[in-house]
């Protein structure tokens, strides 16, 4: 099947599921299409039973889709720099440290957490799994998913300051997250072979700071180019040439393209950027335009989601190390935000139990089922990707469907 047909297909079904979803459910878009695609593959799992047809035209279609390469090398870039443009660059700037160090320290502490639990664990259940592959596992499902977090926080009812903490440690923690996965994977990749440390640091530094300059200059240049003229239509296509063109020279010079991004999307959506750089008109088509490709591509990526149940392999042990991975999962992000909120809490006025907060606000999506999708069956994928799937079920219904009622209870605060 072409390309063509796959994303024609995929916007189809997007659309359908959409309506429903605001026609009947009135879910949060993330969550509503992740229920309504998880229920359209199980009855059409049940008809299987009788007739098989459909559930094999499904699974063909979606072994057509390479959901890692889609998400983490396209549909990424253009979420992130959304997700940026969007935030307030002012609270951000004030939350700055702590946001720092939940993204870096905070996924560093999770993934050895998780990683080390989980070896002990698996092998409780007579899964003998290396280390080195559960830190893997470690890496890919600590940070949480700002994809899935931007679009529930919306209607949370957070405190503006709780908001930008979860929404900035989110940006900036998949771009973390991603470059950490990427060095343990080259270590677990080769293995008996000795990797220098030097090694490591510099595949980190050269990826995340890397990534930042990059998106910074990207940033500036668009700066300029937006501030010599006044022509909405080719401002919004100079945003999306920062883009799409930032993107593939992330990927040239071996950068984080998702850091690259974010920061691209914070410079250019800050106040300073847009008093200066748009007019009252471009900034609203801005605005917009990168809204509806927001909303589009979360369509698409949890319908994807949803229809990936079709090629995990479940068996019991496999669920039952998924269902008890999840109060794991939580409970060291709890410990990882602990310290640096306790530290930070004598500088900044922190929302009380904001680390309960946070520990529930932070939810796991597409980034971790692209990265599980990218191990290789000798690191236990099949293993590894329905654990990961485990885990963002929950954490996008069942975390999701709570957020706003818990965030409400604990802080008291009503829209």
């Amino acid at each position: 099947m072409d390309y063509f047909s796959v994303a024609a297909i995929l916007v189809v079904i997007s659309a359908i599921f959409g309506y429903i979803n605001v026609r009947f459910l009135k879910f949060p878009i993330t969550i509503g299409l992740m229920i309504i695609t998880l229920l359209f593959t199980l009855i059409i799992i049940a008809i299987a039973q009788f007739d098989d047809t459909l559930l094999l035209r499904e699974k063909e279609f979606i072994r057509n889709i390479d959901f890692k390469t889609v998400l983490l090398d396209i549909m990424l870039s253009f979420l992130l720099f959304a997700g940026a443009l969007h935030t307030n660059f002012a609270q951000l700037k004030v939350q700055k440290w702590p946001v720092l160090v939940f993204a870096t320290l905070g996924v560093l502490v999770s993934t050895f957490l998780v990683g080390t639990i989980m070896y002990y664990v698996l092998q409780l259940l007579n899964l003998n799994v290396d280390f080195i592959y559960c830190l893997l596992f470690g890496a890919l499902i600590s940070p949480t998913d700002p994809i899935a977090v931007l679009g529930i926080l919306k209607e949370a009812g957070a405190p503006k300051k709780l908001e930008t903490k979860i929404v900035g440690e989110s940006l900036f923690n998949d771009g973390v997250g991603v470059v950490i996965f990427l060095t343990i994977f080259s270590v677990a990749a080769k293995p008996g072979t000795s990797v220098e440390a030097v090694e490591i640091a510099k595949l980190f530094g050269q990826e995340v700071f890397g990534g930042i300059v990059l998106g910074l200059i990207l940033g500036w240049i668009t700066y300029r180019l937006m501030r010599s003229i006044d022509n909405y239509e080719v401002e919004v296509i100079i945003t999306l040439a920062a883009v799409m063109g930032g993107t593939i020279l992330a990927h040239k010079w071996h950068l984080s393209a998702p850091l690259a991004m974010v920061t691209t999307g914070l410079a250019v959506g800050n106040d300073t950027v847009r008093d200066t750089a748009m007019s009252e008109i471009t900034e609203t088509y801005v605005d917009k335009f990168w809204e509806l490709i927001d909303v589009l591509l979360n369509t698409i990526l949890f319908v994807m989601i949803g229809m990936e149940i079709l090629v995990l392999t479940f068996e019991t042990n496999y669920l039952a190390a998924g269902l008890i991975a999840v109060p794991i999962v939580l409970l060291c992000r709890y410990i990882s935000l602990w310290l640096p909120i306790k530290f930070f809490a004598k500088r900044l006025d922190f929302v009380p139990k904001t680390t309960l907060i946070m520990t529930w606000g932070g939810l796991r999506g597409g980034i971790s089922i692209a990265l599980a999708l990218s191990l290789t069956q000798g690191m236990q994928r099949e293993l590894f990707l329905v654990i990961t799937y485990v885990i963002v079920v929950f954490s996008i219904i069942g975390q999701g469907l709570t957020v706003e009622p818990f965030v409400k209870r604990i802080t008291g605060k009503l829209k």
